[in-house]
């Protein structure tokens, strides 16, 4: 059976002919609507009576969640581009478009791409190992080639509501990677109520990850664009703050979250990613299109991380509220395994060995262990808060810091210094 596909490559001089071509031959595809725009791609894309959408760059209003409008609705995308347009090339790579080829291409080409495409074949299978072949003779680079053979390690910090900390793990896992020699960027995805500038005292009302995402958007995020809206804070450390008002969720969709992250990768060795708490997924229930997911932004980054991290308080109540997170956290996302963290550990609000009850309380109710406890500094994150510093600059000898520390190395996979952990003993006990 034909594939049945859209096409929206309206301005451009050879849109009738490739149309005539396809149609006149015998390719396996039947051009069913010529679009003028994107609405009317999205439109016809609801109808269901298509595979797969035949776009080129120049279409007005094209840009990430359009693609990943597309993608939803069960269309495949092939992008064309102007021959020898790399730079088109590379943005309808970066909107999420998997096959890009130049106009020119043969019209069997393109309809192959296009098979494939609905087929879900990754372009590095063997069954298009002939298509793959035919592209660098038309000029066109390869989609793997784009993504070099460093990925830098990303890790959200996530958990309940009710304040556990996750912004103070968040900016110190980050500031103690940096200062162990790792490239880190700290990203603010906080879509509720994200403070990292006001604790590293930034200014908050850059353009940080709202304009990221909003480059990512229309496909033309880069590594230097995301230096240039990253404060650098100091050597091995940039921060991408993020929504200076909760109301402007609708920023951060999840596509161009993700894109801005996958940039990150190739930016910094490590990016850590504060993020929201939220999980619920059900926006759409509430009405006939697509709608703007406020979670979105959270899941997404659950989604890419490489490591997981499940901040969790230490009194009774904090506990409770990480089991049903955790509840939440495998229904929504059952292929993720959280690294649980319990910080604000100290004597008081549990009985006993304040360790020992809660990794028997943890393992109890949830299944899991406690990877990584970090003890409660009041002291030292007060003072560090009022001075718009980092525990390593406010309250260097910290024990709080010490294990953050300890957490940054596990995270990072890199080896604490010797000396360091000495010097830390040693202030410590000088405090």
């Amino acid at each position: 059976m034909a594939v049945q596909v859209f096409t929206a490559v309206t301005g451009a001089s050879w849109e009738s002919t490739l149309v005539g071509a396809l149609d006149r031959s015998d390719h396996g595809v039947t051009v069913v609507r010529r679009c003028v725009d994107v609405s009317e791609l999205l439109a016809a894309a609801a109808t269901g009576t298509g595979q797969a959408a035949l776009l080129s760059a120049e279409l007005r209003r094209l840009d990430g969640d359009a693609v990943a409008r597309l993608t939803a609705a069960g269309v495949a995308v092939v992008g064309l581009v102007e021959p020898g347009d790399e730079r088109a090339a590379q943005r309808l790579r970066q909107l999420g478009v998997p096959y890009v080829l130049p106009a020119d291409a043969d019209a069997e080409v393109i309809a192959r791409a296009l098979r494939e495409a609905v087929a879900g074949v990754p372009s590095v299978s063997r069954d298009v190992a002939d298509l793959r072949a035919a592209l660098p003779a038309l000029g066109v680079p390869e989609v793997e080639d784009e993504r070099p053979a460093g990925r830098g390690r990303l890790v959200a910090v996530w958990g309940p509501t009710g304040a556990p900390g996750r912004t103070t793990v968040a900016v110190g896992l980050a500031d103690e990677a940096a200062r162990l020699g790792v490239s880190t960027l700290l990203v603010d995805a906080d879509v509720y109520g994200g403070v990292v500038a006001q604790v590293l005292g930034l200014l908050d009302d850059s353009p940080g990850l709202a304009g990221a995402a909003r480059q990512a958007s229309v496909g033309t995020l880069d590594a230097a664009a995301l230096v240039r809206l990253a404060w650098a804070v100091r050597p091995h450390l940039r921060v991408l703050t993020g929504l200076a008002r909760a109301d402007r969720w609708p920023e951060l969709r999840p596509h161009a979250v993700a894109t801005v992250l996958e940039e990150a990768r190739r930016l910094a060795e490590l990016t850590v990613v504060d993020c929201g708490f939220n999980l619920e997924d059900d926006e759409e229930l509430s009405f006939d299109t697509a709608a703007p997911r406020r979670n979105g932004a959270t899941l997404a980054v659950l989604e890419a991380a490489d490591t997981v991290l499940c901040v969790s308080g230490a009194d009774p109540v904090a506990l409770q509220r990480s089991v049903r997170a955790l509840d939440d956290l495998r229904e929504a996302l059952p292929e993720v395994e959280p690294v649980l963290v319990v910080n604000q550990v100290r004597r008081g609000p549990v009985p006993g060995d304040p360790r020992q009850e809660i990794a028997t309380a943890v393992a109890r109710f949830t299944g899991r262990e406690v990877a990584h406890f970090l003890p409660a500094d009041r002291r030292a994150t007060d003072a560090a808060l009022a001075a718009g510093l980092t525990l390593a600059e406010a309250a260097p000898g910290s024990p709080l810091r010490a294990a953050l520390r300890a957490l940054a190395a596990s995270v990072a996979d890199v080896t604490e210094p010797a000396n360091e952990r000495r010097g830390l003993r040693r202030a410590r006990r000088a405090d």
